[in-house]
């Protein structure tokens, strides 16, 4: 795992977007501490917000296709540039080493794709405000109460995972489902194999 940490300096100076809450889907209900989305929402887009890297090459694809998909104005030459930054593992961003032919291979790829065309993504129902001052349980609390008026869905134990690993908490199905108020065995009939895989990788970054 790369001993640096995540330097965002570059794409904050250079005016990179990273995150970008939805535009399209409206929430069903907005709170003081952020948004919730019954049937979820595939736009929310939040790259870098939690601890874990990128561990592989199709997650270091997929996050230049969203980069550049969220900024649509960048030329060729801003994005090999903004690619050779983040492939750079002394920039803390990835955990390997990203040869230059593999980082041409990857600029070549994302600019043959559809940028017209939103990145797959995740479902999100529960989404925080940046600075919301809302700590981990609290968080866990209130995804809990979502969760509670309705059947529970992969895109709530995305949402714990991610608290849990945001607050250096190694992830387990007894922790999720005490903090999501339901039985371990209903954590797992909804755990899907993608999700076991994130779990797997976010902690391994601990």
């Amino acid at each position: 795992m790369s001993q640096y940490e995540r330097n965002t300096d570059y794409l904050n100076r250079h005016r990179v977007i990273y995150r970008r809450n939805p535009i399209s889907d409206k929430p069903t209900e907005q709170f003081a501490w952020g948004d919730f989305y019954a049937d979820g929402t595939h736009e929310c887009y939040n790259l870098f917000a939690s601890r874990a890297k990128i561990t592989t090459y199709r997650s270091l694809k997929w996050h230049l296709y969203v980069l550049w998909y969220l900024n649509p104005q960048m030329d060729a030459d801003a994005f090999t540039a903004l690619t050779r930054y983040v492939c750079d593992n002394r920039n803390g961003f990835v955990t390997f080493k990203v040869s230059e032919q593999l980082m041409q291979s990857m600029v070549y790829d994302v600019s043959m794709q559809d940028l017209e065309k939103p990145p797959p993504n995740k479902l999100r129902k529960v989404i925080f405000k940046d600075h919301c001052g809302l700590d981990m349980r609290q968080k866990l609390s209130i995804v809990g109460q979502m969760v509670g008026r309705q059947k529970l869905s992969a895109a709530e134990i995305y949402d714990s995972m991610l608290i849990l690993n945001d607050n250096k908490q190694k992830i387990n199905i007894s922790k999720i489902s005490i903090m999501l108020g339901c039985s371990t065995r209903t954590v797992h009939r909804n755990m899907t194999n993608e999700l076991r895989r994130e779990k797997e990788l976010l902690n391994q970054q601990l």
